[in-house]
């Protein structure tokens, strides 16, 4: 005859296998949950741009720049103020978008918004830091737009310098449509100027590269040694020029990522 101790025991143990279970289907289903790997990238829309609006602060803007980790050449910011009943269709992250693509986009862009640009030069990027000159030239890009914006939108984590609201976004240029369209404007901009810079430097390779950290690059400013247009603050220019020693090792980590 079974104890009630035994079958209490017995009972336990049975009605503990299905929770357990049960709780190994709930976390592999919150692991899904965190994990949407089918599903699609998430896209820019003007939702954050029509809510400002609809709380009656407008125009809005939204300022991205491009060109923080290229070796040589300015950081290029653009400001742009989208038309609500004009925004054009597609607009993404510059980085996920084709050449040809971001092409017909800032055409489109700029035949239907607002628009300004700026330019942090090599010179003021050595004598600021990098993140100060993008700063400085964001700011600049917002100051140029024809109308004077109620709010501002800039990717990253760092508000700038204006005169109204200023809201920064992580990951703005996936995000907020007005980002994205400036952060095509700005790429766009600067591959076009990197392309003369490539016309006027033969051998560098800056109409391919566009000054970022390549091996065509390295070898270039190895045979050739740099230009005008380099940044001396960057620690394989200044390798270049002999005002710095380093090991290979502690080259590579000091190249900014693309």
């Amino acid at each position: 005859m079974t104890s009630p101790v035994s079958t209490g025991a017995a009972r336990g143990r049975c009605a503990g296998a299905p929770a357990r279970a049960n709780m190994r289907v709930m976390s592999r289903s919150a692991a899904a949950a965190r994990l949407p790997l089918n599903e699609p990238p998430q896209r820019p829309t003007f939702a954050r741009e029509r809510a400002a609006m609809r709380r009656g602060v407008m125009p809005v803007a939204g300022c991205d720049e491009a060109g923080r980790g290229p070796l040589a050449g300015p950081v290029v910011a653009a400001a742009v103020i989208l038309d609500p009943a004009r925004v054009p269709r597609g607009l993404d992250d510059s980085k996920r978008l084709t050449p040809e693509r971001r092409e017909v986009l800032y055409q489109r862009i700029c035949a239907s918004a607002q628009v300004a640009i700026a330019f942090a030069p090599p010179a003021r990027i050595d004598c600021h830091n990098i993140r100060q000159a993008s700063l400085w030239a964001l700011a600049r890009a917002v100051a140029a737009l024809p109308a004077k914006p109620g709010l501002v939108f800039v990717d990253g984590c760092d508000r700038i310098a204006v005169p109204c609201e200023c809201r920064a976004v992580i990951g703005g240029d996936g995000l907020v449509a007005s980002i994205a369209a400036a952060s095509i404007v700005a790429k766009v901009t600067r591959d076009r100027l990197m392309v003369r810079l490539g016309a006027a430097h033969p051998g560098y390779g800056f109409e391919r590269h566009m000054g970022y950290s390549v091996p065509e690059h390295f070898a270039a400013l190895d045979r050739l040694g740099p230009t005008v247009h380099h940044r001396r603050s960057f620690s394989p220019v200044a390798v270049a020029l002999g005002e710095l020693s380093v090991d290979a090792d502690e080259l590579a980590a000091a190249v900014l990522p693309l």
